[in-house]
C-alpha cells in the first residue's frame, strides 16, 4: 500500500487556513504543507520577529506563497478575542482551522486569567478561539477544525477538582491534561456540529515523537539525544495534514504515525481509550470550558448560542 503523500493532492487555491504556533516545528512544517497546495495561510504567532523571520524563510523557498503574519498569544483571552475580531474584519470565510500552538512541560505559572498556563496556552485559548470563528467556519461549506493532541494525553485524565494545579503541580501531569483536553474536545466538537448538520468537521491528530522545540525546558543533558530518537517534525507534521487535507477523513477521527506505539511513521487512523470518549466527562469538561472562556457554541439541540 503506498504510502500518503501530499504532492498527489490537487491545488487548494482560494481556500483560507489559520495555523496557531506556525513559526516552528509541526507548525511551521504544516504551513509548508499548506502553502504547497495554494492555501492561504494565517501565521498566528505569539512572537512577530520570529515570525516574520519565518515568513521570509518560506517566501525564499515558495515565492508564491501566500502568507499573513497576525498576532495571537492563546495564554490571553483577551488576545484571544482580538484575534477573532481581527480576522472577521478581514475574511468573511475560514476553510480551516489548524490549532497546533502548544508548549510543552513548563515551570508552573498562573496566566492573567487565572488559568494554569499548559491548560491555557494548549487547550482554553483554542476553545475559545474556535468558538469565536465558528460562525465564519460553519459558513464556509466543508470546512475543518484540527486539534494537535500527544500520545502524552495518557499521562492524565481531566482533574476537574484541581484544573489549574492549586492543590498540587506536576508539570508532566499538566501537559497529558491539556492534551487529553485537546483530544475530548475534537471528539465532542464534531459530535455537535454533526447533530446540528453542519458541513464542518473536526479532527484530532498527533504527530508521534517528532523533533521540535517543545523540548525547550527538558534537561540540558537530555535535549540531545532527542536527534537520536526522534523523526523530524517534516514527517511529525504529516498526520496533521493528513488530518486537515486527506478525502478520506470524515470527521471524528484520530490521525497518528503508523509505526511502533504510534511513535513514528506515516499517517494511519488511530485509537482513543474509553475515558476520552466517555460522554460525561466531555460534557462536564465543555461545560467548564464554556464557563472559563465566556464563550458559548452549540447546545445538546444544535442551536448556536451568542457569543458575547
Amino acid at each position: 500500500m503506498d504510502k500518503w503523500n501530499i504532492d498527489k493532492l490537487p491545488s487548494q487555491q482560494g481556500k483560507v487556513a489559520i495555523v496557531t504556533g506556525a513559526n516552528s516545528g509541526i507548525g511551521y512544517q504544516t504551513t509548508i504543507g499548506l502553502v504547497k497546495k495554494n492555501f492561504e495561510v494565517i501565521m498566528a504567532c505569539r512572537n512577530m520577529q520570529k515570525a516574520e523571520e519565518v515568513k521570509v524563510k518560506i517566501l525564499r523557498k515558495h515565492p508564491r506563497a501566500n502568507i499573513k503574519l497576525m498576532l495571537l498569544d492563546l495564554s490571553k483571552l483577551a488576545d484571544v478575542r482580538k484575534f477573532a475580531d481581527d480576522f472577521k474584519i478581514h475574511y468573511n470565510k475560514l476553510d480551516l482551522l489548524l490549532n497546533n500552538a502548544g508548549i510543552m512541560m513548563s515551570p508552573y505559572k498562573v496566566t492573567q486569567d487565572g488559568f494554569e498556563n499548559q491548560l491555557a496556552t494548549n487547550y482554553i485559548g483554542h476553545f475559545a478561539l474556535t468558538g469565536l470563528l465558528l460562525p465564519l467556519l460553519i459558513s464556509t461549506p466543508k470546512s475543518r477544525i484540527v486539534n494537535l493532541s500527544s500520545l502524552s494525553f495518557k499521562w492524565a485524565k481531566i482533574n476537574f477538582d484541581d484544573l489549574h494545579g492549586l492543590k498540587g503541580y506536576s508539570k508532566r501531569t499538566a501537559y497529558g491534561q491539556s492534551k487529553r483536553a485537546c483530544l475530548i474536545f475534537a471528539f465532542e466538537l464534531n459530535k455537535r456540529l454533526a447533530s446540528a448538520n453542519y458541513s464542518t468537521i473536526s479532527v484530532a491528530a498527533h504527530p508521534g515523537l517528532a523533533k521540535t522545540n517543545l523540548d525547550q525546558y527538558f534537561p540540558s543533558l537530555i535535549r540531545p539525544l532527542g536527534s537520536l530518537f526522534l523523526q523530524p517534525a517534516e514527517i511529525g507534521a504529516l498526520p496533521v495534514l493528513y488530518a486537515a487535507l486527506s478525502d478520506d477523513i470524515k470527521g471524528g477521527e484520530f490521525v497518528g504515525p503508523d509505526g511502533f506505539q504510534q511513535l513514528r511513521g506515516y499517517p494511519t487512523l488511530v485509537e482513543a481509550d474509553e475515558y476520552t470518549n466517555d460522554e460525561e466527562v466531555a460534557k462536564n469538561l465543555w461545560q467548564v470550558s464554556e464557563e472559563m472562556t465566556d464563550v458559548f457554541y452549540l447546545d445538546e439541540l444544535g442551536r448556536k448560542r451568542t457569543n458575547s
